[in-house]
């Protein structure tokens, strides 16, 4: 997987590397070639007349852009110019064999009134932003502030009128794409501050953002992550081995990763070789919650899906899923009694993986099913509630052990932040899925603190409450009660409606009902989640997408992780 880390972190690892004999003249190269094949694709096969533009500063990030002017120039028809922020002299190699390429060259102090660096951004095709790296401090001030703001208005950017002042029927307007040029950021945007995500007014957004040997917190991390664009991480030649980043535990989810963890199925096999899930869901108010919950975690590939939810709501979900098996409970007005206790131990028999949530409402009678469920009354130790033995209960009671994979989720986390130390109830690894709202009720902070530190809230948690922890929303992290994290690459609006928890929660389930352990399920579940949400925004405009757009598009997500296996 691919590491997040910290500027000093970084720092560390490229000591360490050149201490393991790839020095920094060496990394550089490394960091240009992998900006040069960027601009390549960007350019196309035919580059002749196109105008390439780096922003050069004065640091080793500049020194990246100057490899990567070289390599356009000496690879490409493209024009190629630097734009320097301050003179490099003779003594600098990296800058003597850029300009011996006779790649076009100006510097800042003869350009007294931008006119050079208005005209070089405005009429590049391609600019690359390598000004400054990932060690500034903000607020940005004097000349550089004024650069970066000359660049930014500078940048053509503007979107074509298409019917050029005239008028034209609706349906016979052109199809036409934003024109003007395409900025790549080497490292990061300059003005992104890469531990916090804080972004300088006066920041140039890009397009692509390539960073290198490991992902940096701040392009995680808004507002600093609306200005990355895509994220390519490239290889600098980092031993993969290198203790320094071997041991840092905050990862990349990637779709081979993903690929790996997904389980493996025979040919010969039944609905019992994939596992039985149990989904307690569904309130009067809620029943599409139950519904796209049970359909994911069958599309996820669970062997069999049992829905437990009020026995009024019954005739309306039967039909919707039709493979289900039904569990059907007392209820009170529409919603889970404290009564359904009985039937549901009564009835729980041999479940592999159990979910309770989704759209069960928050009335009291749902709320003393839950504390039931949890044995929440009862003065019991971590690990038993819910989990008590048969010699544990009085020998004429059936046994009313749960399933040891167990997710809980929506409703079913806010009835559990009304209960006193309400994490003591839970098995350890038990997965819990919040969003931001619902972890400030879990946790009782401020909701704005926990968006601001979203890996180090849900480290913390997890270790906390011995628990997975998935904290949902753009850049999905999960973390695991021995400190790791992983964070998923993935941020779409696509994902905003009502029921995309649903979905996710049923992957999950149905993940762990097939024998994926908790955090390994979670990551996969997520990952998948937010491919579908990807995929079903491409397919139509993300504001349109519903959750049941994202249910559908769980098989080409499946599709598109797994061809990874046979075509790395």
């Amino acid at each position: 997987m691919i590491k997040i880390v910290t500027t000093e972190q970084m720092r560390a690892i490229e000591r360490a590397t050149d201490e393991a004999g790839i020095s920094y003249a060496d990394m550089m190269q490394h960091a240009g070639r992998a900006v040069a094949e960027i601009a390549k694709e960007m350019l196309g096969n035919d580059a002749t007349g196109k105008r390439v533009t780096v922003l050069v500063g004065k640091g080793n990030n500049g020194g990246d852009g100057l490899v990567a002017a070289r390599i356009l120039k000496e690879e490409t028809q493209a024009e190629v110019s630097c734009y320097l922020t301050a003179a490099r002299g003779d003594d600098d190699p990296v800058y003597v064999a850029t300009r011996d390429t006779d790649v076009f060259i100006t510097i800042a102090e003869d350009d007294k009134q931008w006119r050079s660096l208005k005209s070089l951004v405005a009429n590049a095709d391609i600019l690359i932003d390598a000004i400054l790296g990932t060690g500034i401090k903000l607020p940005i001030k004097g000349d550089t502030k004024k650069l970066l703001d000359m660049t930014v208005r500078s940048l053509n950017r503007r979107r074509p009128d298409p019917d050029d002042g005239q008028l034209i029927r609706p349906a016979a307007l052109p199809h036409r794409r934003p024109t003007g040029t395409r900025v790549i950021a080497v490292d990061c945007p300059s003005g992104l501050e890469c531990d916090s995500g804080e972004l300088d007014p006066a920041a140039i957004p890009a397009d692509v953002t390539v960073t290198f040997a490991a992902a940096k917190y701040g392009q995680i991390t808004f507002p600093g992550a609306e200005a990355i664009g895509e994220l390519v991480v490239a290889d600098i030649n980092t031993p993969p081995d290198l203790p320094d980043l071997a041991a840092i535990p905050i990862e990349l989810a990637t779709g081979d990763d993903v690929a790996a963890l997904l389980p493996q199925r025979s040919a010969n096999s039944n609905k019992g070789t994939f596992g039985k899930a149990l989904i307690v869901a569904g309130s009067v108010n809620y029943t599409g919650a139950a519904a796209l919950a049970g359909k994911a975690a069958y599309r996820v590939g669970a062997g069999l899906v049992r829905m437990a939810v009020p026995q009024t709501i019954y005739p309306i979900l039967a039909s919707q899923l039709p493979e289900a098996i039904w569990l059907l409970l007392p209820h009170d007005m529409g919603v889970i009694s404290t009564a359904a206790l009985g039937v549901f131990f009564d009835e729980l028999g041999n479940v592999d993986a159990l979910l309770v949530g989704p759209g069960l409402g928050m009335e009291s009678e749902t709320a003393g099913f839950l504390r039931g469920l949890l044995r929440a009354d009862h003065q019991t130790k971590k690990g038993q509630i819910g989990f008590l033995s048969a010699r544990q209960e009085d020998t004429a009671q059936p046994d009313r052990s749960l399933p040891t994979s167990l997710v809980i989720d929506a409703d079913g986390l806010n009835l559990l932040a009304e209960i006193e130390k309400w994490w003591e109830l839970l098995p350890s690894h038990t997965v819990l899925t919040p969003h931001p709202g619902e972890m400030a009720r879990l946790t009782g902070m401020n909701r704005d603190a926990i968006q601001a530190d979203r890996i180090g809230v849900v480290s913390q948690k997890a270790a906390e409450w011995d628990c997975v922890v998935i904290l949902k929303g753009a850049y999905t992290a999960i973390g695991a009660p021995d400190g790791r994290v992983t964070v998923i690459p993935i941020a779409t609006d696509a994902l905003a409606t009502a029921g995309t928890g649903d979905v996710l929660a049923g992957c999950v389930v149905g993940l762990l009902a097939q024998g994926v352990q908790p955090f390994e399920a979670a990551v996969a579940g997520a990952y998948i989640h937010g491919l579908a949400g990807l995929l079903a925004g491409k397919s139509k405009p993300p504001r349109s997408v519903m959750a049941s757009d994202v249910l559908h598009a769980l098989p080409e997500a499946l599709a598109e992780i797994e061809m990874t296996q046979f075509f790395p």
